[in-house]
């Protein structure tokens, strides 16, 4: 039970019952013994000033950032997750397949709403190195911190994430409310004020049967969002026909593992991103039928599949080894300093138990990240595709964006739900995102073919790319 500001103690002959009134509303908690139940009554259409659907990485990431700002406080704001609270009293021994590349404006988000330190006490991975190449050439391209910042991102398991958002919201329970387990059923949106009994407010319905009222619902409900789908807001969206194998390496040895490395094959791209100094994370792009093989494969025949995809050479070609010679030649004398060296991979000798996944992959894009009194964020306005590890980033980025304007507007009396600022939220992440989608969209598509022209036309463009040091601190977006 949230806090609670008035109780009130009768008896009725059986036994004690209790009736305390809720901080956030007015909805009155009826204890009987030790049983509580919630009677909504006449207060069930409780009004609140932002209510985020979804409390994933986003949506409580979201919600803390909200909690935190100056201007908002006093503001009633509702965080809605259909599923169970994420507690993490102690780390797991084994680490999960699913993981983000954090970017650093990602953790000075983190950091700024107080969870990068709960996150550092559990467990993230920095590296300082990525390197990049094509299975069908000697092309490649290396970021290190002699081009960039001593750190490049940080590898952060997803669930450790959520679950130091959440343990910062229990220190904002007095600026945010949490409901867990509470499924939305229904949102009615509101009406025009020239039809009688207009709805001002967007309305949530839950599945216990409580209805809530919103002047801003914010949707963070992943990319099989109902706020969107039932806003009406269309939706672009592709598949790639590829699936995602995930998995948790064994190195073969220690090493100091700070590179992210990711190889491009025809059939998609491979990459292993640091989780310590033994242990590595895989996300291996490819065909439908080729991931579920994968998955079939016993742990040997599965380890040596991923050591081959990283060192073999079957897929080079005369022709293609001879133009990239001669380009790296000319560009080797016009830039003799450039460039970076090649480094090799470490090599698996084993995965975690029971850790291999697959998921499908594919792109979509809300051609309105916004309506009246309605806003998505995350998952639920743009997906991509992980070679380039955006996607929780770009998700972070519409926290920082929003939470601005709202603040903004807050400050200046604005209504929260209005469209002035929305609209200016929906432009500048649009601006920001679509550009970044459309590139990680192109990278995909111009590295699924081994067809020789498109395969030296690539090779001559990273190694152009790699002898430029602007340009590959411009490939590398901010949040």
């Amino acid at each position: 039970m949230h806090s609670l500001t008035k109780t009130a103690l009768s008896f009725n002959g059986i036994g004690r019952r209790c009736v305390a009134l809720n901080r956030f509303s007015e909805t009155r908690i009826i204890c009987r013994g030790l049983t509580c139940t919630a009677e909504h009554g006449e207060h069930e259409h409780e009004l609140y000033d932002v209510i985020i659907s979804g409390g994933g990485m986003v949506g409580t990431a979201m919600a803390c950032s909200l909690g935190l700002d100056p201007n908002l406080e006093g503001k009633k704001i509702l965080l809605l997750e259909a599923g169970n609270k994420k507690v993490m009293d102690k780390v797991p021994d084994a680490y999960s397949t699913r993981v983000s590349s954090i970017s650093p404006g990602s953790a000075t988000l983190l950091s700024g709403v107080g969870a990068w330190d709960h996150i550092m006490n559990m467990r993230c991975k920095p590296y300082q190195k990525m390197q990049v190449w094509d299975a069908c050439s000697d092309a490649l391209i290396t970021f290190d911190k002699e081009n960039l910042q001593d750190e490049m991102a940080y590898i952060v398991e997803n669930n450790i994430i959520v679950a130091a958002l959440t343990k910062q919201l229990e220190n904002l329970s007095d600026q945010v409310r949490v409901q867990y387990k509470s499924k939305v059923v229904k949102y009615t949106w509101p009406k025009s004020h020239q039809v009688a009994d207009a709805i001002p407010w967007v309305q949530v319905t839950l599945a216990n049967g409580q209805i809530l009222q919103t002047k801003l619902l914010i949707g963070a409900d992943g990319p099989n969002s109902m706020v969107r789908r039932e806003a009406g807001i269309p939706t672009v969206t592709w598949n790639y026909d590829q699936s995602a194998v995930v998995a948790v390496l064994h190195l073969s040895e220690p090493t100091e593992n700070n590179v992210a490395w990711q190889r491009f094959l025809p059939t998609g791209p491979i990459a292993m991103l640091p989780l310590s100094d033994t242990e590595s994370s895989l996300v291996w792009s490819t065909s439908h039928r080729h991931a579920e093989e994968l998955l079939q494969l016993d742990e040997e025949s599965f380890v040596d599949s991923i050591n081959t995809a990283f060192w073999s050479n079957e897929n080079h070609s005369e022709l293609v080894e001879t133009a990239g010679s001669l380009f790296r030649t000319a560009l080797s004398v016009l830039m003799p300093s450039a460039g970076s060296a090649r480094q090799l991979p470490p090599s698996v000798a084993g995965i975690g138990p029971k850790s291999r996944i697959m998921f499908p992959l594919g792109m979509g894009h809300a051609s309105e990240y916004i309506r009246h009194r309605v806003a998505l964020i995350g998952d639920a306005a743009h997906r991509v595709h992980p070679l380039a590890g955006q996607g929780a980033n770009l998700g972070f980025g519409d926290v920082a964006c929003l939470t601005q304007l709202l603040s903004q507007a807050a400050f200046n009396g604005k209504d929260l739900g209005a469209m002035q600022h929305l609209l200016e939220y929906e432009t500048e992440r649009q601006r920001h995102n679509l550009p970044m989608m459309a590139a990680i969209d192109l990278m995909k598509r111009l590295y699924s073919t081994n067809a020789a022209p498109m395969v030296v036309l690539r090779t001559f463009g990273l190694q152009a790319t790699n002898t430029l040091p602007a340009m590959k601190v411009s490939m590398l977006s901010p949040l």
